[in-house]
Order: C-alpha cells, then sequence, then structure tokens
C-alpha cells in the first residue's frame, strides 16, 4: 500500500491523500562530514563502464552498522559528470541527524545526454543499470541494510520521473519515492511528452497510466510513501498541470501520497531551499541504522 504523511512546508499549498566488481576512489576526508567516494563499475545494461557517488554518513567507518540508502537521480540532458552532486544532499542528512548512505547514479554519457532513465534496448537500458545493476554493487560492496524497507530512490526534474517509473516498474526494491520538480511521462529535453511509436510502450512509460494498478502491485511489499513537489513558477509550462493531474488520479483511486506546490521555479535554489525537509522526510520513512550482523 501507498502511505504517506503530511508535509509541513514553509510556503506551500499541499494536497495529502491518505554487475561488475567495482573501484573506488576516495574524493572527500572523513570527520564530521559524509565521506565521499567515487565508484565505477562495467554495465551490461549499457554495455559499458558507469561511474557513481555514494556519500558515507559520519561513523560509517567505525560503528560497524548497517544503513538505510537515498538513491539520488539527477535530471537531463545531462554530461557525464552530473552523478556527482551528492554532497549537498549528504550534508542535509548528516546535519539534520538522519543517518543513511547516499548513491548519485549516473544517468547520462557522451553521446546519450537524454535518455532519460529509460530502457531503450540493448546497450541503452538504463533502467536496468540503474534498479539492477547499480543496487547490487552497493550492497554487495557496502554496509547497506540490503531491504527494500530501508531502500529510497528521489530524482531532481527527469530525474523525478526517472525514479517514479523505475520504482513504479519495481515495487519490489523502494519503499520510498520522491520527485523533485519532475514530470510522469518521457519527455523531449524541451519538456514535451515524447511519442514511443506505440500506445503499449507509451503506457509503460507514463507513471497515469499505472494508476489503476498501483494499489495491487505495491501491497504485497507492504508500506510505500509517494511524495512529489513542484514550484508554481516551474517554465517548464507542462510540470506544473503534469503534477497536477497525477494528484487527482492518485486521489481519485485512493492512493495515499503527498503533493505539495510551492512558490518557486526549476532551479538549485529551489530545490536548496527545501532539500532537509524533503530529504528527512524520505530517510525518516527508511528502516534506521542497525548492528551489522555477523
Amino acid at each position: 500500500m501507498l502511505a504517506a504523511t503530511a508535509l509541513a512546508g514553509c510556503g506551500a499549498t499541499s494536497t495529502t491523500t491518505t554487475s561488475g566488481a567495482a573501484t573506488t576512489t576516495p574524493s572527500h576526508g572523513s570527520g564530521a562530514k559524509p565521506r565521499i567516494i567515487d565508484g565505477s563499475f562495467y554495465s551490461d545494461a549499457v554495455e559499458g563502464t558507469l561511474h557513481y557517488s555514494i556519500a558515507l554518513p559520519p561513523g560509517y567507518d567505525t560503528s560497524g552498522k548497517r544503513y538505510p540508502v537515498i538513491y539520488v537521480l539527477h535530471g537531463l540532458p545531462a554530461t557525464d559528470q552530473a552523478y556527482k552532486g551528492i554532497t549537498a544532499y549528504a550534508d542535509s542528512l548528516a546535519s539534520t541527524g538522519h543517518p543513511a548512505i547516499v548513491v548519485g547514479a549516473q544517468g547520462a554519457r557522451p553521446g546519450d545526454t537524454d535518455p532519460e532513465w529509460h530502457n531503450w534496448g540493448p546497450g541503452r537500458d538504463w533502467e536496468t543499470a540503474t534498479e539492477s545493476e547499480l543496487v547490487t554493487l552497493v550492497d554487495d560492496h557496502y554496509r547497506t541494510i540490503p531491504e527494500r524497507s530501508a531502500r529510497g530512490i528521489i530524482g531532481i526534474s527527469a530525474g523525478g520521473y526517472g525514479a517514479t517509473l523505475i520504482a513504479i516498474h519495481h515495487p519490489e526494491t523502494y519503499s520510498v519515492i520522491e520527485s523533485w520538480s519532475g514530470y510522469f511521462v518521457l519527455t523531449t529535453p524541451e519538456g514535451k511528452p515524447k511519442d514511443l511509436g506505440s500506445a503499449e510502450a507509451n503506457a509503460d512509460a507514463s507513471a497515469h497510466a499505472h494508476v489503476d494498478h498501483l494499489e495491487d502491485e505495491f501491497s504485497p511489499y507492504g508500506k510505500t510513501f509517494f511524495g512529489f513537489y513542484i514550484g508554481a513558477q516551474d517554465p517548464y509550462t507542462d510540470f506544473v498541470p503534469d503534477n497536477q493531474a497525477l494528484d487527482g488520479e492518485l486521489t481519485t483511486a485512493g492512493i495515499p501520497h503527498v503533493f505539495k506546490l510551492y512558490q518557486g521555479g526549476h532551479n538549485g535554489t529551489f530545490w536548496r531551499e527545501h532539500q532537509d525537509e524533503w530529504l528527512a522526510e524520505a530517510v525518516k520513512r527508511l528502516d534506521p541504522p542497525e548492528p551489522n550482523s555477523p
């Protein structure tokens, strides 16, 4: 079942209805702040090397505990370095007392800058690389709590689309889903809906088309939190109506969720203003750190 709790937000209006071996290179000092590591692995899904950043919370090296994990999907189009922008999110969680591992996934590369976190076919299966290969690698190489109840996925802009669709396609993997200024149908770089050539393909790539099945698909796996947030002044004119439409559809279907429309645009200033709140709302719904079993 999709479960939600109302968020408190300054200046907001709200609707609340109830594979491969890793290589790592340290790139941030340890201490009071999270320790950031850059890693890479060979991805069969995209037939090439993919990179990631992982932020280990303060105390990770000495606590012996296992931690919940937040996967962060960046916006698109993007460069092959966009995955590195997780430091502020990890610092936010550390400063607000919400210990968790934060993983920045790579979702673009030279010549493939806007794949939308979508499975396009052999060599371009970005969804599989993100949900299957990266999650398996992180669970294998770091002290995670390798359970759905301790795993969340968050995305910004196109990453919000990716986080939502990946979680819908794989309800067994994530118990927390958040979209920050995202959208819910596959789009072009200009922010307009993209036609995949068939009604079936378009429906598979649309969160709206899944609403009628969400309760049945998610309920076997336990509670799920789904929150989506956007600024009323978002310059991509289709995005706010798209968020409002999904809110209405979920409400009509009786599926608990949190939707908030804020004052703000589509930029780092807006996201930084609310990141402490949004990240805390995500992590507090995940399993807390726990002792590492022998």
